[in-house]
Protein backbone atom coordinates (compact mmCIF):
# COMPACT_ATOMS: atom_id res chain seq x y z
CA UNK A 1 0.00 0.00 0.00
CA UNK A 2 2.91 2.41 0.62
CA UNK A 3 2.06 5.76 1.94
CA UNK A 4 -1.92 5.45 1.12
CA UNK A 5 -1.79 3.82 4.56
CA UNK A 6 -1.41 7.27 5.88
CA UNK A 7 -4.71 8.56 4.34
CA UNK A 8 -8.70 7.46 4.65
CA UNK A 9 -8.89 6.95 0.90
CA UNK A 10 -12.71 7.14 1.50
CA UNK A 11 -12.63 10.84 2.77
CA UNK A 12 -10.07 11.92 0.44
CA UNK A 13 -12.18 10.67 -1.96
CA UNK A 14 -15.20 12.55 -0.68
CA UNK A 15 -13.30 15.14 -0.38
CA UNK A 16 -12.09 15.46 -3.79
CA UNK A 17 -15.20 14.53 -5.58
CA UNK A 18 -17.32 17.00 -3.52
CA UNK A 19 -15.49 20.27 -3.65
CA UNK A 20 -17.17 22.42 -6.48
CA UNK A 21 -17.72 25.61 -7.34
CA UNK A 22 -20.32 27.17 -5.01
CA UNK A 23 -22.40 30.44 -5.38
CA UNK A 24 -26.07 29.61 -4.50
CA UNK A 25 -24.76 28.09 -1.21
CA UNK A 26 -22.48 30.94 0.28
CA UNK A 27 -23.72 32.36 3.42
CA UNK A 28 -24.10 36.27 2.76
CA UNK A 29 -24.45 36.70 6.28
CA UNK A 30 -21.49 35.32 8.09
CA UNK A 31 -18.22 36.90 8.10
CA UNK A 32 -15.17 34.72 7.38
CA UNK A 33 -12.26 34.96 10.15
CA UNK A 34 -9.09 35.74 8.34
CA UNK A 35 -7.43 33.39 10.21
CA UNK A 36 -9.43 30.63 8.32
CA UNK A 37 -8.92 31.92 5.11
CA UNK A 38 -4.93 32.30 6.47
CA UNK A 39 -5.27 29.00 7.18
CA UNK A 40 -5.91 27.59 3.60
CA UNK A 41 -3.43 29.93 2.20
CA UNK A 42 -0.81 28.04 3.95
CA UNK A 43 -2.26 24.87 2.89
CA UNK A 44 -2.25 26.32 -0.75
CA UNK A 45 1.13 27.01 -0.75
CA UNK A 46 2.46 23.81 -0.26
CA UNK A 47 0.89 23.13 -3.84
CA UNK A 48 3.41 22.04 -6.66
CA UNK A 49 5.09 25.46 -8.50
CA UNK A 50 7.26 25.59 -10.87
CA UNK A 51 11.24 25.42 -9.92
CA UNK A 52 9.91 25.20 -5.59
CA UNK A 53 9.66 29.12 -6.27
CA UNK A 54 7.09 30.88 -4.68
CA UNK A 55 5.88 33.82 -6.84
CA UNK A 56 2.36 32.89 -5.82
CA UNK A 57 0.86 35.60 -3.47
CA UNK A 58 -2.55 36.53 -2.15
CA UNK A 59 -4.84 39.48 -1.29
CA UNK A 60 -7.67 38.97 0.63
CA UNK A 61 -10.79 41.61 0.30
CA UNK A 62 -12.75 41.84 3.19
CA UNK A 63 -13.84 45.32 3.56
CA UNK A 64 -16.98 46.06 2.18
CA UNK A 65 -16.57 49.16 0.28
CA UNK A 66 -13.40 47.44 -1.71
CA UNK A 67 -16.11 44.14 -2.45
CA UNK A 68 -19.03 46.95 -3.91
CA UNK A 69 -16.22 48.70 -6.32
CA UNK A 70 -14.88 45.23 -7.52
CA UNK A 71 -18.18 44.08 -7.59
CA UNK A 72 -19.03 46.78 -10.22
CA UNK A 73 -16.87 45.27 -12.63
CA UNK A 74 -17.62 41.64 -11.86
CA UNK A 75 -21.23 42.43 -12.99
CA UNK A 76 -20.13 44.79 -15.97
CA UNK A 77 -18.53 41.37 -17.66
CA UNK A 78 -20.35 38.73 -15.92
CA UNK A 79 -24.17 40.01 -16.86
CA UNK A 80 -23.68 40.70 -20.25
CA UNK A 81 -21.11 37.54 -20.92
CA UNK A 82 -23.70 34.97 -19.06
CA UNK A 83 -26.99 36.91 -21.38
CA UNK A 84 -25.14 35.47 -24.47
CA UNK A 85 -24.39 31.91 -23.86
CA UNK A 86 -28.11 31.30 -21.93
CA UNK A 87 -29.54 29.94 -25.40
CA UNK A 88 -32.67 27.90 -25.67
CA UNK A 89 -30.40 24.69 -27.04
CA UNK A 90 -28.92 24.59 -23.22
CA UNK A 91 -29.04 21.04 -21.41
CA UNK A 92 -30.51 20.83 -17.74
CA UNK A 93 -27.10 20.52 -16.27
CA UNK A 94 -25.45 23.66 -18.47
CA UNK A 95 -28.76 26.21 -17.36
CA UNK A 96 -28.28 25.16 -13.60
CA UNK A 97 -24.91 25.87 -14.12
CA UNK A 98 -25.76 29.97 -15.94
CA UNK A 99 -28.72 30.16 -13.10
CA UNK A 100 -25.89 29.42 -10.71
CA UNK A 101 -23.58 31.76 -12.11
CA UNK A 102 -26.23 34.47 -12.45
CA UNK A 103 -26.97 34.45 -8.97
CA UNK A 104 -23.22 34.80 -8.42
CA UNK A 105 -23.33 37.88 -10.24
CA UNK A 106 -26.32 39.34 -8.58
CA UNK A 107 -24.71 39.25 -5.03
CA UNK A 108 -21.13 39.08 -5.39
CA UNK A 109 -21.08 42.73 -3.89
CA UNK A 110 -22.26 40.70 -0.89
CA UNK A 111 -19.80 37.88 -0.07
CA UNK A 112 -18.08 38.04 2.96
CA UNK A 113 -14.88 37.47 1.62
CA UNK A 114 -12.94 37.95 -1.99
CA UNK A 115 -9.58 36.28 -2.59
CA UNK A 116 -7.62 37.10 -5.39
CA UNK A 117 -4.76 34.85 -6.46
CA UNK A 118 -1.62 36.58 -7.93
CA UNK A 119 1.62 35.66 -9.34
CA UNK A 120 4.49 37.82 -9.62
CA UNK A 121 5.93 38.83 -12.93
CA UNK A 122 3.89 38.32 -16.53
CA UNK A 123 4.25 36.17 -19.40
CA UNK A 124 6.03 38.14 -22.50
CA UNK A 125 3.66 39.29 -25.71
CA UNK A 126 3.15 36.49 -27.44
CA UNK A 127 4.27 33.92 -25.31
CA UNK A 128 4.13 30.55 -26.62
CA UNK A 129 1.69 27.38 -25.34
CA UNK A 130 4.70 25.98 -23.17
CA UNK A 131 5.24 28.93 -21.29
CA UNK A 132 1.69 29.79 -20.69
CA UNK A 133 1.04 26.25 -19.37
CA UNK A 134 4.13 27.16 -17.31
CA UNK A 135 3.21 30.33 -16.04
CA UNK A 136 -0.17 28.91 -14.77
CA UNK A 137 0.77 26.08 -13.93
CA UNK A 138 2.54 27.25 -10.79
CA UNK A 139 -0.41 28.83 -9.87
CA UNK A 140 -3.58 26.45 -10.36
CA UNK A 141 -2.70 23.80 -7.99
CA UNK A 142 -2.60 26.08 -5.70
CA UNK A 143 -5.69 27.74 -5.75
CA UNK A 144 -7.31 24.51 -6.54
CA UNK A 145 -5.59 23.37 -3.10
CA UNK A 146 -6.82 26.86 -1.20
CA UNK A 147 -10.42 25.45 -2.35
CA UNK A 148 -9.81 21.88 -0.92
CA UNK A 149 -8.81 23.41 1.93
CA UNK A 150 -11.86 25.81 2.18
CA UNK A 151 -14.64 22.98 1.93
CA UNK A 152 -12.74 20.78 4.77
CA UNK A 153 -13.48 23.80 6.85
CA UNK A 154 -17.04 24.48 5.82
CA UNK A 155 -15.64 26.91 3.32
CA UNK A 156 -17.70 27.11 -0.06
CA UNK A 157 -15.80 29.31 -3.17
CA UNK A 158 -16.29 29.84 -6.87
CA UNK A 159 -13.21 30.10 -9.36
CA UNK A 160 -13.92 32.93 -11.60
CA UNK A 161 -12.17 35.30 -13.93
CA UNK A 162 -15.23 38.36 -14.77
CA UNK A 163 -12.87 40.76 -13.27
CA UNK A 164 -9.65 39.94 -15.24
CA UNK A 165 -10.77 41.88 -18.10
CA UNK A 166 -10.88 44.67 -15.48
CA UNK A 167 -7.39 43.73 -14.34
CA UNK A 168 -5.64 47.08 -14.44
CA UNK A 169 -8.73 48.93 -12.68
CA UNK A 170 -8.88 46.21 -10.01
CA UNK A 171 -5.16 46.57 -9.64
CA UNK A 172 -5.35 50.31 -8.92
CA UNK A 173 -8.28 49.83 -6.35
CA UNK A 174 -5.81 47.54 -4.60
CA UNK A 175 -2.55 49.19 -5.12
CA UNK A 176 -1.52 45.80 -7.38
CA UNK A 177 1.94 46.52 -8.89
CA UNK A 178 1.40 46.39 -12.91
CA UNK A 179 3.85 43.55 -12.98
CA UNK A 180 1.85 41.22 -11.04
CA UNK A 181 -0.89 38.70 -12.55
CA UNK A 182 -4.27 38.45 -11.62
CA UNK A 183 -5.24 34.72 -12.22
CA UNK A 184 -8.35 34.06 -9.59
CA UNK A 185 -10.92 36.17 -7.93
CA UNK A 186 -12.51 33.83 -5.68
CA UNK A 187 -15.97 34.78 -3.48
CA UNK A 188 -15.49 32.87 -0.26
CA UNK A 189 -18.52 32.34 2.43
CA UNK A 190 -19.60 29.09 4.96
CA UNK A 191 -21.49 27.15 2.59
CA UNK A 192 -25.31 26.49 4.34
CA UNK A 193 -26.72 23.36 3.69
CA UNK A 194 -25.44 20.05 5.07
CA UNK A 195 -23.14 18.22 1.73
CA UNK A 196 -22.34 17.85 -1.52
CA UNK A 197 -23.11 15.12 -3.51
CA UNK A 198 -20.31 14.10 -6.54
CA UNK A 199 -21.04 15.73 -9.92
CA UNK A 200 -21.69 13.35 -13.03
CA UNK A 201 -18.72 13.02 -14.72
CA UNK A 202 -17.94 10.61 -17.96
CA UNK A 203 -15.97 7.38 -16.20
CA UNK A 204 -12.16 7.64 -16.96
CA UNK A 205 -12.70 4.89 -19.55
CA UNK A 206 -14.24 6.61 -22.02
CA UNK A 207 -12.17 9.70 -21.76
CA UNK A 208 -8.65 8.18 -21.76
CA UNK A 209 -6.50 6.85 -24.51
CA UNK A 210 -3.28 4.64 -24.56
CA UNK A 211 -0.70 5.63 -26.14
CA UNK A 212 -2.05 7.27 -29.53
CA UNK A 213 -5.19 9.38 -29.67
CA UNK A 214 -8.22 7.38 -29.38
CA UNK A 215 -6.71 4.55 -28.54
CA UNK A 216 -8.64 3.00 -25.80
CA UNK A 217 -7.21 -0.55 -25.30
Amino acid sequence: MGDTAEFDLDQTDRLLTTTKQVRKRLDLSRPVPRELLLECIDIAQHAPMGGNLERNRWVVIDDRELIGSIAEYYVRVGGPYLAQNETDDLGEGQRRVIDSAKFLVDHIAEVPALVLALRLDRLPAGASNMEVASYHGSVAPGVWSFQLAARSRGLGSAWTTFTLAHETEVAELLGIPDTVTQVALLPVGFYTGSSFTPARRRPAREITYFNRWKQTI
